[in-house]
């Protein structure tokens, strides 16, 4: 595990507990629920996507360092699967639970059926917190956890990849158990069982920088619909790991400027601009923004409160409720995490202007660039950095202008058309191939 999940950065009494803000599944369902009238879908598709196929749950033993025996519990969650494998990522964290993997694992769905992009969804992980444990507790737990899971995983049925509290070192530690557990004439086309695995062990070329890619080319794209010039805007970003850093080194780039950030630790807020690449060797060494001297300490509640042109939301679900849209002076909200904003506080976002690009459109550019690492390892291709990234440009930008023109069509929001468009391709699937039996 990378530094970052290593040292534990002391939570803020502010942080709401996750099973204290609303069941995330309820969430989910009355987002899809809205699009799915919109397009009239079929009854018995909407009973069907209504739940996931599979829920399964492990709870498996590990020897911590110190001998003792710890039991774990697993989840794999598997929505739907009818436009390819079940795609989704491996989630270490404390507060993981059974609902908020079955919201994840339906969001993968729309998510891939949105790009066109031939997998299903799912999402897993385990109830832990991987700060406290060492290298080598972390690497016996994902291995025992994907012997576990056993053939509920594999490269043409379910297919992990990173998530929070896990990484690419995860991701071969999970594909390395796998190839060892199924027959030796299959252990290279095994590869394929997770993406975002290092490059030396079958990854692709910008796996790394993919969320934080495509959350600026949705950025780009509002930029130019809107004629707003980036060069010198204001950004906040809650949340500083894999999506937010990248999300603000590449605005960076364009000339934004990032003057809140935010995480469990603590917030930092500086009008003159944030260093992200300092910022993020900050964090990889203490695991939070909390300590960095490029920025004044603020509030959560002072940190809403800035005044800015876009914010980004890159930590954990439903950060975003009532109390913090009321607070946002920003032009733009950009979803970099999964879910993070309340139905009711994007109602008073949208009705105060606010332009919301929802999570399954913005911070997909990971489960595209998984797709492409997953079309590498079945050919034994590598794609050049380069070639992988405007393939990623290409398809953000296109599905973008997708979503664009619905919205404009069905005067509906960017989260109900995103929806709209992913289900109409799943019920096209279904009145093709029917119900079996």
């Amino acid at each position: 595990m990378s530094k970052e999940t290593e040292k534990p950065a002391k939570p803020t009494a502010e942080v709401q507990s996750l099973k204290d803000r609303g069941n995330l599944f309820e969430i989910a369902t009355k987002q899809i629920e809205k699009a799915m009238k919109l397009i009239d879908l079929d009854p018995n598709v909407a009973e069907i996507l209504r739940q996931p196929k599979n829920e399964i749950i492990t709870n498996f033993p590990v020897r911590m360092d110190d001998g003792k025996i710890k039991m774990f519990k697993g989840y794999r969650v598997q929505h739907n699967n009818v436009l390819g494998p079940y795609k989704g990522g491996i989630r270490y964290h404390h507060e993981a639970n059974l609902d908020e993997m079955k919201a994840l694992a339906a969001w993968m769905t729309y998510k891939s059926a949105l790009h066109d992009i031939p997998f299903g969804g799912g999402k897993g992980g385990i109830k832990m917190d991987p700060r406290q444990h060492s290298q080598a507790e972390l690497e016996r737990i994902t291995r025992r956890f994907v012997s576990a899971l056993g053939n509920n995983i594999g490269p043409e049925w379910d297919i992990p990849a990173p998530d929070v509290g896990s990484n690419g070192q995860t991701m071969a530690w999970m594909m390395d158990t796998y190839v060892n557990i199924v027959g030796q004439n299959e252990r290279n086309a095994g590869r394929g069982v997770v993406t975002g695995k290092p490059i030396s062990a079958g990854g692709s070329y910008g796996r790394a920088e993919a969320t934080g890619a495509g959350v600026v080319h949705c950025i780009t794209e509002w930029a130019k619909d809107k004629n707003f010039n980036l060069d010198g805007c204001h950004v906040i970003i809650q949340g500083f790991g894999n999506v937010g850093s990248y999300t603000a080194r590449l605005l960076s780039q364009k000339g934004a400027v990032v003057i809140g950030v935010g995480d469990v630790g603590g917030y930092l807020a500086n009008p003159e601009g944030i260093n992200p690449h300092k910022l993020g060797e900050h964090v990889a060494k203490t695991g939070s923004v909390a300590g960095y001297r490029g920025g004044a300490k603020i509030t959560r509640e002072e940190f809403f409160a800035l005044e800015a042109d876009i914010f980004v939301p890159a930590a954990l679900e439903l950060e975003l409720g009532v109390a913090e849209a009321k607070s946002l002076k920003v032009k733009m909200v950009v979803e970099g995490a999964n879910g993070p904003t309340f139905p009711e506080a994007e109602e008073i976002l949208l009705g105060k202007g606010c332009d919301v690009i929802p999570d399954i459109l913005c911070n997909s550019g990971g489960v595209i660039v998984s797709y492409y690492e997953w079309l590498q390892n079945k050919r034994s291709e590598q794609w050049d950095h380069a070639d992988v990234l405007a393939r990623l440009e290409k398809r953000m930008k296109q599905t973008y202008g997708q979503v664009r023109g619905y919205v404009a069509a069905k005067k509906t929001d960017w989260r109900t058309a995103s929806y709209a468009i992913g289900l109409e391709r799943l019920k096209t699937s279904y009145k093709e191939r029917g119900i079996f039996p």
